[in-house]
C-alpha cells in the first residue's frame, strides 16, 4: 500500500497538546509518529471491543430456542428498574 500524505491543522488545546507529546521532551520524535500511534491505539480498541461483544453474544448465539425465555419490553423495564 502506498504511502499518502493527509495534512490535518490542530489549534489551541489539541496544538498544546500535540506539542507535548513531540520533541525533545515528549514520548515521539515528531507529529507523524504520535498520529499513528494514536490511530494504532483506536485499531486496537476497536478490535478489543468486537472480541468482547462477540464473547458475549456467543453462547446466545449457540443457545438451542428452548433454552430462551419470551419476555415482554414491560419485562425488561421493570427488571431494570428494580436493578437500581
Amino acid at each position: 500500500m502506498a504511502s499518502q500524505n493527509i495534512n490535518v491543522r490542530v489549534k489551541g488545546e489539541l496544538q498544546n497538546h500535540l506539542k507535548q507529546q513531540v520533541g525533545r521532551h515528549g514520548l515521539y520524535e515528531n507529529a507523524s509518529e504520535y498520529i499513528r500511534s494514536l490511530i494504532r491505539q483506536d485499531l486496537k480498541s476497536r478490535n478489543e471491543a468486537w472480541s468482547w461483544l462477540r464473547s458475549e453474544l456467543e453462547p446466545a448465539l449457540r443457545a438451542s430456542e428452548d433454552e430462551f425465555v419470551s419476555v415482554t419490553a414491560e419485562d425488561v423495564i421493570s427488571r431494570n428498574k428494580n436493578k437500581r
